[in-house]
């Protein structure tokens, strides 16, 4: 989903381990999960097994830079521990998934199209500051894997991708129970994928990828334009995708061409990376990537490419709560880590 040029950053793994997701921390104490989004952000708390006790959200449309975003937050934190009758000395850490790419062994959000005024901010930092606890910071598809991995739809299943599509495409990749970040931070930016159905045409600065432009929230309206032949109805010119795929459901026959192409290039850029990184399971999550008749449509795809194995398309257990959940993870993983090198 990242619409800039990534910045060089020092060498570090490209990948983080996620073996022991499925233990759960020593102790008592409580931990701050953040999801922050391009127009809400929502903050919950956590006990030490991982139980949401209390949920907070706010708009960030007008509040987007990371000084205010990190004020937001800590009216956010305030308010929960209040609801929950839970002291602050109780928080053991917090955790934040940012929509960009971000350096998750620095805790640094090094760009981000979505929020205004972030460049190579040090996130991590800035929570530790305004909260005083251990913080880590995630990309928010990567966060997404980190929860599914956790309770959700690829639980214990060490190789798996979890595909995010909405307005904009990403992934988040699970390699033999490691987390795959890449060398510059943007694996799974596969927005910029291009596949049969998908312009060949090299990307602009600053402009989504090939895939994103066809099958991402704006590329679906544009084909649904065109299925019409500029036939404009004032209760259909407006739909969102998964408006249109649910006409295609229907019977419509403009809506069903545009789920068969978005099916097939989605089909398409599935069995490709299945076939590079030996993957057979694929978590589909985001508004669109919800979509029931995209699921069937594209499952009956895939099944012309069995070869060398079957990709398994499912959806995501958690839903939008799957960045929500990644990030309560890592807090976790971070006030056990933190106690660790305490003792």
């Amino acid at each position: 989903m990242a619409k800039n040029k990534l910045l060089p950053r020092p060498s570090r793994p490209s990948h983080l381990s996620y073996n022991h997701v499925l233990t759960k921390p020593r102790g008592a104490g409580h931990v701050i999960g953040i999801d922050i989004g391009a127009s809400n952000m929502r903050v919950a708390l956590a006990n030490a097994k991982g139980t949401v006790l209390e949920k907070w959200s706010t708009s960030t449309k007008r509040t987007s830079s990371p000084k205010m975003v990190i004020q937001q937050i800590r009216n956010g934190v305030n308010h929960l521990l209040r609801q929950a009758s839970v002291p602050r000395s109780s928080l053991l850490a917090v955790a934040a998934g940012a929509p960009g790419i971000t350096d998750g062994e620095a805790g640094i959000v090094f760009v981000t199209s979505f929020l205004k005024g972030w460049k190579n901010v040090r996130f991590a930092h800035l929570l530790e500051s305004a909260l005083h606890v251990p913080a880590a910071v995630e990309n928010d598809v990567k966060m997404a894997a980190i929860g599914e991995h956790w309770i959700g739809s690829a639980r214990g299943n060490g190789n798996f991708v979890f595909l995010a599509l909405g307005t904009g495409i990403a992934a988040g990749i699970f390699i033999n129970g490691q987390l795959v970040r890449g060398k510059n931070c943007a694996a799974g930016e596969v927005g910029y994928m291009v596949v049969p159905g998908t312009s060949g045409a090299p990307v602009k600065h600053g402009m989504p990828g090939s895939l994103e432009s066809a099958i991402g929230g704006d590329g679906i309206g544009t084909q649904w334009l065109h299925a019409r032949n500029g036939r404009h109805n004032s209760q259909t010119q407006h739909l969102t995708a998964t408006e249109i795929f649910a006409h295609a459901a229907s019977g419509d026959r403009s809506a069903k061409s545009v789920l068969q192409h978005s099916a097939r290039i989605l089909a398409y850029a599935v069995y490709n990376i299945s076939v590079v990184l030996n993957t057979s399971l694929f978590v589909l999550g985001g508004g669109i990537g919800m979509s029931a008749p995209l699921l069937r449509a594209t499952r009956k795809i895939l099944k012309q490419y069995d070869e060398p194995a079957l990709p398994k398309l499912i959806t995501s257990r958690l839903g939008q709560d799957a960045q929500l959940m990644g990030a309560i993870r890592l807090a976790l993983d971070k006030a056990e880590s933190h106690a660790k090198l305490k003792s």
